[in-house]
This record gives C-alpha cells, structure tokens and sequence, in this order.
C-alpha cells in the first residue's frame, strides 16, 4: 500500500509466464502492434507513435529528455517536488540549461509563472510532472499544454503515478510527449515505460535520426547531431517500432506481455469507471486518516487521488510504526523524501489495491500500530469514515 510499486495484478502474473518469442516472430510483432494500439486508448490519444521503452518508468522519462534535448538547449522545468527535480537533473546531463518555475511542496505551480518563462526562456520544451508521489499533489496540465503551444514549446509530462488511475487525457492536454510505467495504478511490474509522442515531437527526434553502423546501408545517412544515448535513441526505437522493423535492442518478451494485459485489463474496466474507483479510494483513505486524529499532508484540491500523504504524529517513532505495519500486518507503506523525510508516511491506491478491503485493513492496521506507540486514535473511527464513502 505504498506509493508505487503496487501488488501485481494476477493476469498480469500470468501474461509474464508465457513462453518467449523472437523479436521478429510475426506473432510478436503483432502483439507489438497490439500494445501500440491499446496504449493509444490509455493515453487517450490519436498518436501514431505509442510504444513502450524497455526499462523502468525512469527509462521513458530519460528517453525524452536524451532524444528531444541536445546541449545548449533550453529547458523549462515545472517544480515542486523530488520528480520535479530529477527532470532537471536528467536535462543538466543532456548538457541543456535549465529554468525552474519552482513552487512549494504539497502545492501546484501557478501556470501565469510557466507562461512567463517560457516567454522570456523560448525553450525548446517544457518539462513537469502530472503526479509528483513525493509530495501527493498532481498539477493541473490543461493550461500549461496551452500555453506550450501558443508559444511554440514542445511539452512533456511525467505520468509515470497517474497513468491508469487518474485521467491522463493527452491529447487534449496539448502534450507532445508523455511516459509512464506500470508499476503503480497500471497494475503491473516495474520494467516497461509506456510512451506517446505526437507528430510534432516525432518530427524533431527523427531531425535527429540517425541508423546505427552496423545495420547501415549504402546511401543511409544520419541527421543532425546524433542522440546521445544509444539505448534511449527514440529515432531508432521508433524505427524498430514502425513497419520497417529496423533491430535496435532485443524487445522484452515478458515485459512487452505485462504491458499488453495491464493495458487490456484498464481498457476492459473502463477509464472513466477506473478513475471513479480510484478516486473513492483514495478519498475513503483521506476520510479514515482524517477520522482517526490524523492530518492530510499538501493542498486537498489539487491531491492525488491515488496517493494520500500521512503526516506522523508527535510522539510516535516514525520508523517503526512503518516497520511494525510491514512485519505484524504485511502491510507496506511508503516513507517520504527531501524536506518530508521523517514527517509523512505515503499510503497508495493503486491499482489492484484501488479497493474496499485493502483500504480498510490498511486504516485498521495502522489504528493498531498507532495506539501501540502511545497515539490515541479513536477505536474504530477509521475504518467506519472510511466505509461510510465505500457506502
């Protein structure tokens, strides 16, 4: 029940178990033609190009940033919170100069700030994140897609925490370039970074296309400066991806199934049904954390509605009530980061774990572990909060 990776859904579990294919296998490729096609109903998007990049979601995320930024490009980044930071950090390594627009943690960025610096900055992209777990807060999208494209910036947004749970609805958003991963409200393993990249972005990466050595041709011949990285080259991995089927990497048979059935099992529930129950989920948490003397970390209207920020109470010991959650009840919940280390636990909603049961096992656990440590939380206050938003 922490803030990501989640339980595994079992069909999912069951997909990774299927015997391996070759990369070229019709029949896998097909089932890459499948993926592209179920994630465009994910995203909610027209795209074209919709795959997923092999690695962790940290995978899709430097895969934008290598292939859409080269040095001395400038970057705007939205900030307020650790992934804020890291998408900074990832651009610094693709030698681009980066601009913050910072706001405080457990609060959104005013977009009127992003609009003023991209008019001053004239950024090849402007980089944010959807939802931030370390802070619980998700920033409103709508208007900064807007102003991305009236002002002629690329945008990418981080859903790696939303995807699958909260709506991510891309193409309205105006957002050139989205990742993910599966491993949080998708409801599958850590490993695979599902990504959408519009027209726009695509045109520019493959500005930088260029064909590796060893499979090139006479008369093949590269585009401008060459992508930095060889594994994160989205022009080649898009060529892989296309009809052409140009080798890159060999393709992860096991995760490319995860990612297939996480996408049919979202598609299957439907989205605006699988946002309703993650958003009863997590305000039945809120409701339950609240009912038992606790208060709720950040800004409540612009909360993650599948991540709920706890903070700890005085007088207990932080660590330990963690700890004992985990080893008396099996129950895992998330610590935090940065200026918030030591101050608020993390409870996901995510998922498999979007549930009733898991909700109130969770608040009776943590009402057990609280009172042994000293915290006098009302006998029971939690679970009925909780079951009164259930219904």
């Amino acid at each position: 029940m922490g803030p990501g990776p989640i339980n595994v859904h079992p069909r999912v579990l069951r997909a990774m178990s299927v015997q391996l294919l070759g990369q070229f296998d019709p029949e896998f490729t097909g089932y890459m033609n499948e993926v592209m096609a179920l994630y465009r109903g994910v995203f909610q998007t027209a795209n074209q190009w919709t795959f997923v990049v092999d690695g962790t979601s940290r995978a899709g995320i430097e895969a934008a940033l290598v292939s859409t930024l080269q040095p001395g490009d400038d970057v705007v980044v939205v900030n307020a919170g650790r992934f804020g930071l890291l998408l900074a950090e990832i651009a610094e390594r693709c030698d681009a100069r980066v601009t913050f627009v910072e706001g405080d943690w457990g609060k959104v960025v005013d977009p009127q700030a992003v609009e003023d610096a991209v008019a001053r900055v004239k950024p090849r992209l402007v980089a944010c994140v959807h939802g931030d777990t370390s802070t619980t807060i998700a920033q409103p999208i709508e208007a900064i897609g807007e102003i991305c494209q009236r002002l002629g910036a690329l945008l990418y947004v981080d859903a790696t925490a939303t995807l699958g749970g909260m709506s991510v609805p891309v193409d309205a958003w105006k957002a050139d370039i989205v990742t993910a991963g599966l491993q949080k409200c998708m409801g599958g393993p850590s490993g695979s970074a599902p990504i959408t990249i519009s027209d726009k972005a695509a045109d520019h990466i493959f500005s930088r296309r260029h064909v590796e050595k060893g499979l090139a041709t006479a008369g093949m011949t590269g585009n401008g400066r060459r992508i930095a990285s060889n594994y994160f080259d989205l022009a080649m991995i898009m060529d892989y991806w296309s009809d052409k089927r140009l080798n890159h990497h060999t393709e992860a048979a096991s995760m490319l199934f995860a990612a297939r059935e996480c996408a049919r099992i979202v598609l299957e529930e439907g989205l605006e049904t699988r946002f309703a129950r993650h958003a009863r989920a997590g305000a039945a948490m809120t409701a339950g954390i609240e009912a038992m003397g606790l208060s709720v970390y950040g800004d409540q209207t612009h909360k993650m509605t599948n991540v709920t920020g706890v903070i700890a109470p005085p007088g207990v010991d932080y660590d330990r009530v963690k700890a004992r959650m985990r080893t008396e009840f099996e129950i895992e919940i998330g610590a935090a980061f940065g200026p918030l280390a030591g101050k608020i636990w993390r409870i996901g909603t995510m998922g498999v774990n979007a549930r009733k049961h898991a909700v109130l096992q969770t608040l009776a656990a943590l009402e057990a572990v609280l009172r042994w440590e000293g915290f006098d939380a009302p006998a029971g206050a939690g679970v009925d909060a909780a079951l009164g938003v259930f219904g």
